[in-house]
């Protein structure tokens, strides 16, 4: 899905599709350090939910930048297209999100799988909303609107697991 995303993303103009495939590369990476983490010490489980945390933060500062250069020059996207991709994510993200769902109240470096594709899921819903708003108005702000929501949740969710890796680590110095 990252490629089809990032290519039609593109071809469109969509803000809004590009963010959301930075957010599946970003999962790809998240699952595979949350998988080599799986039965390693705390204080690896804690680095390796902080190097997520990171992560995240720079999705978010890039899609804040390209939320930018789409102020700089405002075209609205092709909405069938648009709402289309949109679509075909989110039903490859709500299975991941049924599949992770005992995840969510894991440890940090657990409950991060589990916000990558809860957002991933919510930024695909976003994205054929703003499909819709951009067919009926042919306006670029639904399309830019829903790029920010989702710089919005990458930089929520980078807190979120700093927040409770660093807790976890506290933790683990005391216990």
């Amino acid at each position: 899905m990252f490629l089809v995303e990032t290519i039609g993303g593109h071809a469109i103009g969509s803000l809004a599709l590009q963010a959301d495939a930075l957010d599946f590369a970003a999962d790809a990476a998240t699952y595979g350090v949350t998988l080599w983490a799986i039965g390693r010490s705390a204080q690896v489980r804690t680095r390796a939910a902080l190097t997520k945390s990171a992560a995240m933060l720079v999705m978010g500062a890039i899609i804040l930048t390209m939320a930018v250069a789409k102020l700089i020059s405002p075209a609205p996207p092709e909405a069938a297209p648009m709402g289309f991709i949109g679509a075909l994510a989110l039903a490859v993200n709500l299975g991941a999100v049924i599949m992770l769902l005992p995840m969510r109240n894991g440890d940090a470096n657990l409950r991060s799988v589990w916000l990558c594709s809860r957002n991933d899921a919510f930024g695909n819903i976003l994205v054929i909303l703003a499909a819709g708003a951009t067919a009926a108005t042919r306006s670029p702000w639904p399309d830019f609107a829903v790029g920010a929501i989702m710089c919005l949740l990458f930089l929520s969710g980078s807190w979120s697991v700093y927040s409770q890796a660093r807790r976890e680590s506290a933790a683990a110095i005391v216990g």
